[in-house]
């Protein structure tokens, strides 16, 4: 049973591997790039882990997986952030600014 659960655990990690390579080589701009590779290759690395740590067995090998994946799910998503923030500024895109947003008019009900 656990060889079952492993390899399905396994085939969709290395699923979500290649749908964010794909992700990688499709989307138009470092932004969505980003996205793709810190998103979906989190949760590929975290399939990975679960595999690895069925596999083994044993509270050892299960606590330490949970641990890797607690780190890459805080880590990665912020070095995605701030390696497509460098990336649109080397671009020339500049940063939104904070400013409230206005408010809309009201439309005019004359006829």
């Amino acid at each position: 049973m656990t060889e079952i659960l492993t390899g399905i655990l396994a085939l969709l990690g290395g699923g979500f591997a290649l749908v964010a390579a794909i992700g990688i080589l499709r989307f138009p701009d470092a932004l969505t790039r980003m996205h793709a590779s810190s998103k979906v290759g989190s949760l590929a690395g975290s399939l990975a882990l679960l595999a690895a740590a069925v596999d083994i067995g044993g509270v050892s090998a299960a606590s330490r997986a949970l641990i890797a994946i607690l780190f890459l799910l805080m880590t990665a998503p912020i070095g995605a952030h701030l390696l497509g923030r460098a990336a649109a500024w080397r671009a020339g895109q500049k940063p939104a600014s904070r400013q409230q947003p206005q408010k809309p008019r009201p439309k005019d009900r004359s006829p």
